[in-house]
């Protein structure tokens, strides 16, 4: 008798990760799905190849995929399809579906970001260059780390030019040099959202 969906869902809770979901440590980073199953060589709990895993295995490795946190529009229909159809659908939703249904969701996320008022010229040059010709794996780099990093480039900036300030306070003159000495991504948007203001005498 073939499983019913929940029941997986169950089981998959309970067996040793295999399918590790990665999100970007940014604060500031839009929510992100799940990285891609590297196919082949994908594996469950069994840590058998796609193409050699039973049927309620496969189920298993999807549902793991569909339970995650954070999971987008596009990764989320092309599971659902593969988990009504059958065997052979699982393998390549895992193979080569996850991929691509990512990428769409990752374009979205990144296109949320381009549309932001205060995205910097940074993260658009890089933004604009992903869209054109980014591959699925650079588009979910950029959102688990370069993100992260183009802004801290633009955020570097924006605080360097409160240095040219008329009648810029020396609190606050001192606080600028403090951050940029620091200068870790987190310190700096951190800086600019909050921290700027908190200085007396500005």
């Amino acid at each position: 008798m073939r499983p019913t969906r929940a029941a997986l869902i169950v089981a998959a809770t309970v067996l040793t990760p295999a399918l590790l979901l990665a999100t970007p440590a940014f604060a500031t980073t839009p929510t992100a799905a799940p990285a891609p199953v590297t196919a082949p060589h994908a594996t469950a709990a069994s840590e058998k190849p796609v193409d050699e895993m039973p049927d309620d295995d496969l189920r298993v490795a999807v549902l793991r995929i569909l339970g995650g946190k954070n999971v987008g529009k596009g990764v989320t229909r092309e599971a659902n399809k593969a988990l009504d159809g059958t065997p052979d659908d699982l393998r390549a939703f895992l193979k080569t579906g996850y991929r691509l249904a990512q990428a769409e969701d990752d374009t979205v996320a990144i296109s949320t970001i381009l549309a932001r008022k205060d995205t910097g010229r940074g993260v658009k040059k890089e933004i604009y260059r992903l869209l054109d010709n980014g591959t699925p794996e650079e588009l979910r780099a950029f959102l688990e780390t370069g993100y992260r990093l183009a802004q801290a480039d633009d955020d570097r900036v924006a605080i360097s030019r409160i240095l040219t300030r008329p009648n810029i306070s020396e609190a606050l003159r001192k606080a600028v040099g403090k951050v940029l000495d620091e200068d870790t991504p987190e310190a700096l948007r951190y800086f600019l959202e909050v921290g700027q203001y908190q200085v007396g005498g500005q």
